[in-house]
């Protein structure tokens, strides 16, 4: 009983940020991978905000170009920092 409840829990536990990923890839209208493993969220109004390889939001400059991991460039737009931070965070606080 005891070893059924702890894979449950485990189980849920690793969903969680799932869920939060969910939050941040329905609130774009699109998602790019970026060359060098970080991500690109383009919003629906057009501001762009960039998760690094390790899952944090990094600083963007307006139009700074990134590489695209299929090797175009892109000039992004604005810096949603804040935005992007709530999306990933929901579902995680108390």
């Amino acid at each position: 009983m005891i070893r059924k409840l702890s894979i449950l829990v485990l189980s849920l536990a690793a969903l969680a940020p799932a869920f939060a990923m969910d939050a941040a890839r329905s609130e774009a209208k699109q998602v790019i991978a970026l060359q060098n493993g970080e991500t690109l969220y383009v919003f629906k109004d057009g501001l762009m905000a960039k998760e690094s390889k390790f899952g944090s939001v990094t600083h963007l400059s307006k139009g700074q170009v990134v590489q695209t991991a299929d090797g175009k460039s892109i000039t992004t737009m604005g810096n949603e920092v804040a935005r992007l931070s709530s999306l990933l965070n929901k579902g995680h606080g108390n």
